[in-house]
């Protein structure tokens, strides 16, 4: 649709005030329920709507309210925005909306993928304790933290079971300044002794994929997505190199908490999963297109499980359902998301910015996801007190499919 409106004086752009107050609300807010990048494009050019194209009772209105109105109206920035809005929340869709340009250069901050921190993931094993799995080259490695180490205590106070890991998380980040950092006290995962160590803080860059051999059985290799950036193929090469060295027999996949990314690259880390056959269909204005998986991907010999949940979306949910259609895997956990759209990043003049939807996409079944999702096949509550029943099920069932030990 072109600009329905762009007319340089004050009063004309006034004229969107009631329009855009009734339909415009929580739009801007949308986007945290995750959504689906499909390209990051230029600014918008110029574009004039048609006299046949208007607004002229936007006009009428803005002239009563200009003769009658008893209060002040708002800025003329603000109902500029309140008219895009307002247009965009008529299409009835909740992933085409508009973002102001402080809200959009804090989103391009959270997708860059940075914080001050000690660089771990944590994770609470299916015996309630906090794990620890330090990125390559953080902090917290350089400090001799190791993948599984349980931690025991935050600044001298023993650790709260009862926290959740989000709050717990939180204990171990803070501003990078001279001197900041936290104390942490750790166990070894294999029942070492217990050590207490300083650790400064620093920018980490959160990589999109962590992987590790799992310490509860090292045949069988664990790969996360976190999200799906330009770097998480090659990421996704480096994971495989590694976990081959180590030997492993099988491979767990977590795409829980994924909200999605990048189309061309969720595509490509499915590749990496199934031989050949349709990985994703995807249907546009101009008809429907067929995404093929190439022969001979990085990890298409091992026997594997999907661990999702409610938060997996958009291309987290195009590679479960790709790997599910394709018999290569079954899911297990909850419902996911139900984001089967594809939304294109357009700049705004004023470094404002619109998403909008051009397209939506099915799995190699043509099943839609969109407001659906994935059921899995083998479905789970998740445990009241956070421990990780999913991961500990996939690995009991993959025990099953290898030779015993």
């Amino acid at each position: 649709m072109k600009q329905p409106y762009h007319n340089p004086t004050d009063r004309a752009l006034g004229r969107s005030l009631l329009l855009g107050l009734v339909l415009g609300l929580g739009i801007a807010l949308i986007f945290l329920a995750g959504f689906f990048f499909r390209d990051l494009v230029q600014p918008l050019p110029a574009a004039f709507a048609s006299d046949a194209e208007s607004y002229p009772l936007l006009d009428e209105m803005q002239s009563l309210l200009d003769q009658h109105y008893l209060r002040s109206q708002p800025d003329y920035t603000q109902r500029q925005y309140a008219a895009v809005r307002g247009v965009l929340g008529a299409l009835g869709d909740r992933f085409t909306f508009f973002i102001d340009p402080p809200v959009a250069a804090s989103e391009a901050d959270v997708l860059s993928g940075t914080y001050g921190g000690i660089g771990v993931q944590i994770q609470r094993t299916e015996a309630g304790e906090i794990a620890l799995f330090p990125f390559v080259d953080s902090p917290a490695a350089a400090q001799g933290i190791a993948n599984g180490d349980i931690l025991r205590a935050v600044n001298g106070t023993p650790l709260d079971p009862a926290l959740s890991q989000d709050a717990i998380d939180q204990l171990l980040r803070g501003e990078v300044k001279e001197g900041s950092g936290v104390e942490i006290t750790v166990t070894r995962a294999d029942g070492g002794a217990e050590f207490t160590v300083f650790i400064p803080f620093a920018v980490i860059n959160v990589p999109s994929v962590t992987w590790r051999v799992l310490t509860e059985d090292e045949r069988i290799g664990y790969v996360q997505v976190l999200r799906f950036t330009a770097r998480t193929p090659d990421e996704l090469t480096t994971a495989f190199t590694d976990l081959r060295a180590a030997n492993i027999t099988a491979l767990v996949l977590d795409l829980r908490n994924n909200t999605g990314g990048l189309l061309q690259e969720s595509i490509q880390v499915a590749d990496q999963f199934i031989d050949t056959g349709a990985i994703v269909y995807q249907r546009d204005r101009n008809g429907e297109r067929t995404f093929e998986g190439t022969s001979g991907g990085g990890m298409i010999d091992l026997p594997m499980l999907v661990l999702v949940n409610n938060m997996t979306a958009s291309g987290a949910e195009l590679v479960a359902g790709a790997l599910r259609d394709s018999g290569r895997a079954i899911l297990i956990g909850q419902t996911t998301f139900g984001k089967g759209t594809v939304q294109q990043i357009f700049t705004l003049s004023d470094q404002s910015s619109m998403h909008i939807t051009s397209a939506e996409w099915f799995t190699p079944s043509r099943q839609p996801l969109d407001a659906v999702g994935l059921t899995p096949d083998i479905p789970m509550i998740p445990d009241a007190t956070g421990r990780d029943v999913e991961l500990g099920e996939a690995i009991r069932r993959l025990q099953d499919e290898l030779q015993p030990i």
